[in-house]
């Protein structure tokens, strides 16, 4: 197989880019690394298409592996064949390599082998060539041997049976077609183990659904409740169609002594062997395409919460909300520093309000407290009507913030944060937590273990290893995409840098602390263990403010910093210049205003204005926040935003702003194209050195959705039908998406409530961290459900449509019928016996005898076949035809 052409074909790139692509990896280069200073050579490909690369890179190199060490054990055994070995060289998965090599794979005992021991496969080979006229029970009886332990001719012909059965069960293109066919037609079915028992599964009491079309979020819910033992879940195929292909591929002719034995095995063989086995592979395949598709959406919701905007230059009061214990306070200065730490008693048993609210006074007096961070835990409902409360008798202006806290309790107990916090008990070390996380959430979620934040779906269910892999992913590209602050990240913040190990992040702390602040990025090399490789890989992700060179704190690699000079020369741009931008872009950071909970609109008065040329840069958008508290109108004329051209600008060259203190020059295509030439760089690298300028130490984290702040607070009660709401997006799911808008419950949004556009995921439409209009449409309080509606409409409809539906909520759906066994009639082997007047005993039940696979599934979700006499009739399979149901089975179904 040809890796580079697959991966191509896959991601819809060129060769070259993966061929390059590749090469880079295999050199040791990091994702990120590879993503923003290697986008010449790769022709720009992204993170997720370079991770995507990645993944499919390590898949198709280890098939190759398996490929040839199938290959390799085929041959030793002398088995070898042209056919088999081009049949394995053209197989494309793991499945149908491994589908191949059962029949040599070596076997633990089975009855075929115990057959094979008693030396029956010569009455196999007859009963196979199917040109016998003898009667069975003759056949069989020269094959009868008491040393052998074969005492009849019944127990020789069950043998060859077996021998034959494990022989078609073998078979890969029998396997493919029936894999194929279940797949294509088969139905997943499950049924309560227990319908009296209560439970969140009770909607799959009665499922059934086609295979081929069970969404992912209903395999992982299934795969759930089957591990809870509240249900059975099964697959039912065709049976019917799939022997009779076995029937057509198994007989040579129609001799009536011979057929009816062919029949049986082939019917034993689906049953006993390929059947169950089957039913896990699909299961299996079912079960990694959903665990795929909620990992990606577990990703991408971490992306949206890590890159959440930073509250800058704030003080905030982080508040970890409980009853007995009492809720902790850390106070928290902008750098991050905790100031002091409470205990107070709110909360029940002790109800401590008033006293608490002395005290929370005092704090917010002594350390000017701007906000206040609440963790959405236990006690947090209670602990938000306190601080509404407080905030109505504060002079000065306070707000107060719910936070996601998931992940907060794991940290405060862990290793590192009694080294970051040796003084304080973990509810303090939360509440600390819970601040930052307001403050500077990617600084602050990195010392979590991603999966302990709680923005996935059924994320305990899956693949572990491979969750974590794609997660640590994620955040290593959103840590390297923002960069952090040599001289103030932590240790588990640079190691998600590129290039940075753990021990490498330790010794260049250790390096911090003994020596002082980092004045040049150049200084890293004198850091232990940090070699030019990894200084090349990490450099650019580091930033240095107030450093010796001003190009330390972009996010341009040292490698490029001689082009960098000869183009500001050009350009008449001085150092002066660039850090003049940087303090006035930290300055706009700083004053940036947060989303407030939407008010009334009030009638003003008519303002002066004034005219900023452009506030996308550094320095208009500092001017507009300076100019944001007085009575004047700031107006943005757009004419140096290339986002908001005209008609008629639309036709004119894409133009770059570069700006440095009261120079402003504009570097047209074509001048890039000799700029580029003339610095010995590509045009790419040269348009991010020029973005740079423009805005130098610009946070990509800027243009995402502040968090709402909040000033009073709703109950579950207040809500009504048809209300409109400001919330935000806390978690996306398969299904919709949960709203936080001010109670304690999230409101859950239907797919089907989100646009009114088609969408497959909501996050076609919605992220985690969005500020998005809702509407009430449904309020359960015995049961904590909120139905929201992103659809806007008339309220009064709204309301009337909710209360028919509360008058005529569902029961729970009544018990399906018991299907009753269909009759069997006696085996070949039963007739045989009763022929030759041997008393048979009854059969021991049959015991599946599939081989374990080599990526057997990890869940345990496949259901054992019961014994053939045990056995219940397959339920009957539903056909609408012209609108009538018809029924294939027994009279009495």
């Amino acid at each position: 197989m040809d890796i580079v052409l697959k991966i191509k074909e896959e991601l819809g790139v060129e060769k070259w880019q993966v061929e390059a692509a590749v090469k880079l990896i295999d050199e040791g280069n990091t994702i990120p690394f590879i993503s923003r200073y290697r986008k010449e050579v790769t022709g720009s490909l992204n993170d997720e298409q370079l991770r995507n690369l990645d993944e499919r890179l390590k898949y198709l190199r280890s098939l190759e592996e398996r490929r040839q060490q199938v290959l390799d054990s085929i041959e030793e055994q002398g088995k070898m064949t042209d056919e088999l070995r081009a049949k394995i060289i053209a197989a494309e998965t793991m499945v149908a390599i491994e589908d191949l090599y059962l029949p040599y794979r070596p076997k633990r005992k089975t009855r075929a082998s115990i057959a094979r021991e008693k030396g029956l496969e010569g009455l196999a080979q007859i009963l196979l060539a199917q040109e016998t006229t003898k009667p069975l029970a003759e056949e069989a009886a020269a094959f009868v041997d008491p040393e052998k332990e074969v005492e009849d001719a019944a127990q020789a012909l069950q043998g060859a049976m077996d021998i034959i059965a494990e022989d078609v069960s073998d078979n890969a293109d029998f396997r493919a077609y029936i894999r194929e066919t279940t797949m294509e037609q088969g139905i997943l079915t499950s049924k309560a183990k227990d319908e009296k028992a209560q439970s969140v599964y009770e909607m799959y009491y009665g499922y059934e659904e086609p295979v081929k079309k069970v969404l992912g979020h209903r395999i992982l819910a299934l795969n759930r409740g089957e591990a809870e033992k509240f249900l059975v879940v099964k697959i039912e195929a065709p049976e019917e169609q799939i022997l009779q292909y076995l029937n057509k591929k198994m007989l040579k002719n129609d001799n009536p002594i011979t057929t009816p034995v062919i029949q049986e095995i082939n019917q034993d063989a689906y049953e006993r062997l390929i059947a169950p086995a089957i039913e896990r592979d699909i299961r299996n395949e079912l079960t990694e395409k959903a665990e795929d598709g909620a990992i990606t959406v577990f990703g991408k919701n971490l992306t949206q919460l890590l890159m959440a905007p930073p509250i800058a230059g704030k003080t905030v009061l982080g508040w970890d909300p409980a009853f007995r214990t009492g809720c902790k306070l850390a106070i928290v200065d902008a750098t991050g520093k905790v100031l002091d730490t409470k205990v107070i008693y709110p909360t029940a048993p002790q109800n401590k309000v008033e006293e608490a609210k002395v005290e929370l006074k005092k704090l917010i007096d002594k350390y000017n407290v701007d906000l206040i961070s609440v963790g959405n835990g236990t006690a947090s409902r209670e602990s938000e009507q306190v601080i509404v409360e407080l905030i109505k008798e504060l002079e000065r202006p306070v707000q107060y913030v719910i936070v996601n806290e998931a992940g907060a309790s794991v940290y405060s107990a862990s290793k590192l944060a009694t080294e970051e916090f040796p003084q304080f008990d973990v509810g303090q070390r939360s509440a600390a937590s819970i601040a930052r996380r307001l403050q500077d959430p990617l600084a602050e979620l990195v010392k979590i273990d991603p999966k302990s934040i709680g923005v996935g779906q059924y994320q305990h269910d899956m693949n572990q290893k491979k969750l974590g892999e794609t997660l640590e992913g994620v955040v290593e590209d959103c840590v390297n995409k923002v960069g952090v602050d040599l001289n103030t990240a932590s240790a588990p913040l640079l190691q998600y840098i590129s290039g940075i190990s753990k021990t490498i992040a330790k010794n260049i702390v250790d390096y911090r602390e003994e020596n002082g602040r980092f004045k040049s990025r150049a200084e890293l090399l004198n850091v232990p263990k940090l070699g030019p490789k990894a200084y090349e890989q990490c450099a650019g992700f580091l930033r240095i403010a107030d450093g010796e060179n001003p190009l330390d704190a972009t996010s341009v690699h040292p490698e490029s910093y001689e082009a960098t000079l000869k183009l500001m020369d050009k350009l008449g741009i001085t150092f002066d210049d660039v850090r003049a931008a940087q303090k006035n872009a930290a300055k706009a950071v700083l004053e940036k205003p947060v989303a407030k909970k939407e008010e009334k609109p009030r009638p003003q008065k008519k303002q002066k204005q004034v005219v900023i040329r452009n506030t996308g840069t550094a320095m208009g958008a500092a001017l507009a926040a300076a100019l944001a508290g007085s009575n004047l109108a700031v107006v943005d004329d757009g004419k140096a935003d290339s986002s908001k051209k005209t008609a008629p600008e639309a036709d004119k060259k894409a133009e770059t702003s570069v700006v440095s203190g009261s120079l402003s020059r504009k570097v047209t295509e074509a001048e890039k194209k000799k700029l580029s030439e003339e610095l010995g760089i590509g045009e790419i690298t040269l348009t991010d050195i020029l973005s740079e300028l423009e805005k130098p130490s610009r946070d990509p984290r800027e243009n995402m959705p502040a968090p709402i702040l909040r000033s009073d607070v709703l109950d579950m009660k207040d809500l009504k039908p048809g209300m409109i709401l400001k919330g935000t997006v806390r978690n996306v799911i398969d299904f919709g998406c949960f709203v936080d808008i001010g109670v304690h419950q999230d409101g859950l949004v239907h797919i089907s409530h989100i646009t009114d556009k088609f969408i497959k995921h909501p996050l076609e439409a919605v992220s985690v961290g969005d500020i998005v209009d809702v509407q009430v449409l449904d309020v359960e309080l015995d049961k904590k459900r909120i139905a929201l509606t992103m659809k806007l409409g008339d309220p009064a409809k709204i309301a009337a449509e909710a209360a028919a539906k509360a008058a005529t909520r569902p029961t729970p759906k009544a018990e399906k019928e018991e299907k009753k066994a269909a009759p069997k009639r006696a085996s070949v082997v039963a007739q045989v016996a009763e022929a030759a007047g041997v008393a048979k005993k009854p059969a021991a039940p049959k015991k599946t005898e599939t081989p374990k696979k080599a990526e057997a599934p990890k869940s345990d979700a496949a259901v054992k076949k019961a014994p053939a006499e045990e056995k219940k009739a397959e339920p009957v399979k539903k056909l609408k035809k012209k609108g009538i149901v018809i029924f294939k089975g027994n009279a009495n179904e």
